[in-house]
Order: C-alpha cells, then sequence, then structure tokens
C-alpha cells in the first residue's frame, strides 16, 4: 500500500481519533443541565411517538420512558467514553463496535432527519472501516498495552 506522509495503520490511526474527537464533541456541545433535566429525552421521545415504525415507538415507550434520567446519563456517559476510548485508543474495538450500535439506535431512531442520518452514516462507516483495518495498531494504549 502506498501512501503519502503517513503509512496505513498510521491513517487508520488518524481515522480512529478523528472518529473519536466527532464523539466527544457529540458529548461537549450538550447543554448539559437541560440535557439532564430531561430535554434530550424529551426531544428523543418526540421522535419515536412520531415514528414511521411501531417497534421504534413501542420499544422507546418500554425502555426509554420509564428511566429518562438514567437513559439521559446514558447516553451522555457513553459519548464521552466512546470519544476518550477512541482517542486514547483504549479497548478500541470495543469502542468502536459500541459507537457503532450507538449510531445504528440514532440512525434508526432519527429516521426522518436528513442531517442526523449523514453524520449517522459516516460515523457508523468510519467505525466500520477502523474495525476491520484494525486501527489500534498504532498510536494507542492497546498497542502499547499489548491488548488485542
Amino acid at each position: 500500500m502506498e501512501t503519502v506522509w503517513l503509512g496505513g495503520a498510521e491513517w487508520l490511526a488518524v481515522l480512529r481519533i478523528g472518529l473519536g474527537l466527532w464523539w466527544l464533541e457529540s458529548w461537549r456541545h450538550k447543554d448539559k443541565k437541560t440535557w439532564f433535566e430531561g430535554a434530550g429525552i424529551a426531544w428523543a421521545a418526540d421522535m419515536a411517538a412520531k415514528h414511521r415504525w411501531n417497534a421504534v415507538r413501542s420499544g422507546f415507550e418500554t425502555v426509554v420512558v420509564p428511566r429518562p434520567r438514567a437513559m439521559a446519563y446514558l447516553v451522555a456517559c457513553a459519548e464521552l467514553a466512546l470519544g476518550l476510548g477512541l482517542i486514547a485508543g483504549f479497548l478500541t474495538p470495543v469502542a468502536l463496535v459500541g459507537g457503532l450500535l450507538l449510531n445504528g439506535l440514532y440512525f434508526t431512531l432519527m429516521i426522518h432527519d436528513w442531517a442526523e442520518q449523514g453524520q449517522n452514516s459516516m460515523m457508523a462507516l468510519i467505525s466500520v472501516v477502523a474495525l476491520f483495518g484494525m486501527s489500534w495498531q498504532t498510536w494507542s494504549l492497546d498497542s502499547a498495552l499489548g491488548l488485542f
């Protein structure tokens, strides 16, 4: 493989770190006060209530609605953990699969929001490339610790 400036493994690490920065930005830009008071879950509940798929509506009602505060913390903490894990390259395959699952959930819930669809599609694609390219081989704690 020929590349410019960096080698293939380094470019995969750049992609992994960039995805981590994207997750970190998803966490950072949330207004934490209103998010944890329920604004984010209320917005998602509105999206779910109008969803065209009954499974999404009923699943949201069953899993999220009874625990809005816990779900708000779960989403925010997941985005923070994914960002930090991918940037540092710690438990990278776990973070990539977790991020792929979270993007899948976001993608499904926000099926009508084209801007969100593009973001979640691209983040999922980067996760797949970083996972199958084993992006933790370079510039990562996983590599330094001999994990994976």
